[in-house]
This record gives C-alpha cells, sequence and structure tokens, in this order.
C-alpha cells in the first residue's frame, strides 16, 4: 500500500513540475516582430509566433485531451493574460496545475505525517488541502501586481520617447512601433503591450479598440487613463504631444508619490518583526546577565 501510495505521489508530482515548467516557460514572450498567428477573444487579443517543442506538445495535448470549460473560465483567462500568460493553453495548464497540486499535497500530507494524535493529523491534512488551493491564485495574483507595477514604474519614460517620437513627425502609429521596439530590452512588459496595440491597428482594428484593449489585457488604471486621453485629443483634434506630455508628467509625479507613501509606510511595516523576533532577542542579550545574577543572589539569601 505505501509503495503504491510512493508511486502516485511521484506521478503527480512529476506531472505537477512538467505542468509548471510549460506554464512558466510560456511566460517568457520575445521576438515580437516575427510573430504571425493570434488567438481572437474579445479585446482580448494574443499574437505570438508558433513554436514547437517539447513543452508546446505537452500544452497542445492537454488543450487537445481536456475539458473545454478548463479553457473557457473568464476569469482565469483574463487573470493569466494579465499576468503574461496569453497563449492558448495557458488556462487549462492553470487548471491541470491546480488539480494536480490539490492531489499531490495532500497525498504528501497523508504519507508524512505521523499519526501519534488522530486530531492534529487531520487538521494538517485540512490544511494541506487549503495550502494547495490557495497557493496557485496566489501564485498568479501576485505575478499580476508585479507585472502592474513594471509597467507603472515603465510608462513616464516610454511617453517621453513618445513625445519624441512624435513632435519628429513620425505618425503615432509608427511611434508606437518604434517606441516598443526602443523600449524592448529596457521595459519588455510595456514594449510587448505596445507592439500588439501596433499590430492589432496595422491589421485593421480601429486605434480606439486597439488602445482600450490595451488596459484590458494589462489592468493598469494608467494605461487606461493614456488610453481615454489619446481617444479624446484624436476626436477633438488637440496636439497629441501636449497631451502626452502632460500626462507623463502627471505620471512620474504619481510614481514619485507613490514611493514617498511607501516610505511613509515602512516604519509601520518594520514594527512587527522588529516586535516579533528583534526585541526578543535584544531582551536576553540585555537582561539576560542580570537575571541570571539576581536568581543567584535569591538563591544565596534563600540559603
Amino acid at each position: 500500500m505505501l509503495g503504491f501510495l510512493g508511486a502516485l505521489i511521484v506521478v503527480v508530482v512529476v506531472a505537477l513540475a512538467v505542468a509548471a515548467h510549460a506554464l512558466l516557460r510560456d511566460r517568457e514572450r520575445r521576438a515580437l516582430l516575427e510573430r504571425a498567428g493570434g488567438t481572437m477573444r474579445g479585446e482580448l487579443v494574443a499574437l505570438k509566433r508558433v513554436r514547437h517543442g517539447f513543452r508546446e506538445d505537452i500544452a497542445r495535448w492537454l488543450v487537445d485531451h481536456a475539458p473545454r470549460s478548463w479553457r473557457e473560465r473568464d476569469s482565469d483567462v483574463d487573470q493569466l493574460v494579465r499576468a503574461g500568460f496569453d497563449s492558448p493553453a495557458a488556462s487549462t495548464v492553470y487548471t491541470v496545475i491546480r488539480i494536480a497540486a490539490a492531489i499531490a499535497l495532500p497525498l504528501v500530507a497523508l504519507a508524512t505525517v505521523p499519526r501519534h494524535d488522530e486530531v492534529t493529523y487531520y487538521m494538517l491534512v485540512a490544511m494541506a488541502l487549503l495550502f494547495a488551493l490557495l497557493l496557485p491564485p496566489a501564485a498568479v495574483a501576485r505575478m499580476v501586481r508585479q507585472r502592474q507595477e513594471r509597467m507603472r514604474h515603465a510608462l513616464p519614460d516610454s511617453l517621453d520617447l513618445l513625445v519624441v517620437c512624435v513632435e519628429a513627425g513620425i505618425s503615432l502609429d509608427a511611434a508606437i512601433l518604434r517606441v516598443a521596439r526602443d523600449m524592448a530590452l529596457l521595459h519588455p512588459e510595456l514594449a510587448d503591450e505596445l507592439m500588439l496595440v501596433a499590430r492589432r491597428v496595422n491589421a485593421g482594428e480601429t486605434r480606439e479598440r486597439a488602445l482600450r484593449g490595451l488596459w484590458a489585457r494589462t489592468g493598469v488604471d494608467e494605461l487606461r487613463g493614456l488610453a481615454a486621453n489619446m481617444i479624446q485629443s484624436e476626436k477633438w483634434g488637440t496636439s497629441i504631444a501636449t497631451v502626452l506630455r502632460v500626462y507623463a508628467e502627471s505620471s512620474r509625479k504619481k510614481r514619485r508619490q507613490m514611493a514617498e507613501r511607501k516610505a511613509a509606510t515602512a516604519p509601520l511595516k518594520m514594527l512587527f518583526p522588529m516586535a516579533l523576533f528583534i526585541f526578543p532577542s535584544l531582551f536576553i542579550v540585555l537582561l539576560g546577565p542580570a537575571l541570571i545574577k539576581m536568581a543567584d543572589m535569591f538563591r544565596d539569601v534563600a540559603r
């Protein structure tokens, strides 16, 4: 029985590792100019070049054999796209990882936790199951926040370069394409999204729809404001360079204010780790010898 359980755990762990590797490696999106294929899902459009390899074969097999509902969960698709996983197999691989984690971690807990106390044993198994259910969504949400933070940090510099291109006489579409190419190494996430906007416009989609899709794919409020300002500027015929310059300055001020707010809250966040870990150690080092001497003194008095 234990041998069968161990073999099952090994198989589940290997499947989980393969699926996690396929999902993480799928995030590496580069060479956007070579992308020719694509998938359409409302506002969330992904133009990706066709890849062939072991990971792609596994992802394709999962898509072909998994239930259709696994790749049609709108909430999962939106979160994965905002985290940078925009391949057709991303939702299926993510669901497989969640199922594998929900099976593997409780099995590991069943096989490793000693059964000295039945209540503690079943409580630890239940905690392992809860942890397995909550870990994948928490990891994806953390990736989304980190990616959005990198885009916010990259937005003012990209807007400055966009202003320079527009004032030099380049059209807005060509300027977006140029900025995406030049910022690919420094800020790859925002460069990918700008490149996708240029691709969608070149494919015949309206600029308004492409710009609104930029916010739908990323969830960054600053990009939604940028898209709205650019659309209004195009409708009313105002200077796009002026709009971009003003928005770049406001984005830079907002980034500075966010940094100042984080710096102001740092002492409060440091208070709890200091109270839990640093202060007890200091009390032991400073008061420990005095307490030992006082204990010896009271012992002598008692004698």
